[in-house]
């Protein structure tokens, strides 16, 4: 399973994230504890926003720890969002377009998880697309088409329902087992955060609280290793983290568990 970081609050670093704190996200893709693999190897990506509305991007297929340019890159751009993900792949093959975050217009978008029938399902996402996100469309995962499936869904409009649309249209695995998403998200105003599982725990996903700079924070697993100072997302409940804090909002018939 992939490993997740995001920022928001004032601007700083991206390394005070990626980096440098004792279980960073770069600690994680060699080292996680919540995870089936300790190990995420199969790319990375940052996407960063600043003073334009379309964030920056920045995506290889390297192992995050084998990438000099990763460091240097975090510890000399500063921003007041984003989003950074180390990959461990299981669908789609290791490339950069399969590579995550994915951005379209104002939005950047990553996720972790698995949708164990999207070969008998990929066909009919993809039909259902409009134009402009069927030619959006660069790699094989299944996490780019939840994002395109989001936005056709209007996730520019109302995040909560489209993400309940999408999982409409994903539908039930059957026997294939399992679907768990975990999906973290921005339109570079606030940052959403996602889980969900059809039966089971979704893949690990908690919310800081206010850090030292005013700022929060948004991982796989807590930035400092310490699971009690850190809120767990519940499934089935869309959070939003913005400058006025930090809000849960159930989805309406998708509740697994209590919204803290």
């Amino acid at each position: 399973m992939c490993r997740i970081a995001a920022y928001t609050g004032p601007e700083i670093p991206l390394e005070n994230i990626v980096v440098r704190p004792a279980h960073s996200l770069l600690e994680q893709s060699q080292h996680a504890t919540e995870a089936k693999l300790a190990v995420n190897g199969d790319g990375f990506g940052i996407s960063w926003y600043g003073a334009d509305e379309t964030p920056g991007l920045y995506r290889d297929v390297l192992p995050a720890w084998a990438d000099d340019n990763l460091a240097n890159l975090c510890r000399m751009v500063r921003s007041r969002l984003f989003i950074a993900h180390v990959r461990a792949s299981t669908m789609g093959e290791t490339s950069r377009a399969n590579c995550h975050p994915f951005k379209f217009g104002r939005w950047s978008f990553c996720h972790n998880g698995q949708i164990p029938h999207f070969k008998t399902i990929r066909r009919r996402m993809l039909a259902a697309l409009p134009d402009h996100l069927f030619e959006a469309m660069q790699g094989t995962t299944d996490s780019e088409m939840i994002f395109l499936t989001m936005l056709a869904n209007g996730l520019d409009d109302d995040p909560e329902s489209a993400m309940r649309a999408t999982l409409d249209q994903i539908g039930p695995a059957g026997d294939a087992g399992p679907i768990k998403l975990t999906c973290v998200f921005s339109d570079g105003r606030a940052l959403y955060a996602f889980r969900h599982a059809s039966t089971g725990q979704a893949p690990s996903l908690y919310a800081s609280g206010v850090l030292d700079n005013g700022g929060r924070s948004i991982a796989s697993e807590p930035l400092c290793g310490t699971a009690a100072r850190w809120t767990q997302i519940p499934q089935n409940a869309l959070c939003t983290l913005s400058a006025t804090g930090l809000a849960m909002t159930p989805l309406a018939g998708r509740m697994a568990d209590q919204v803290a």
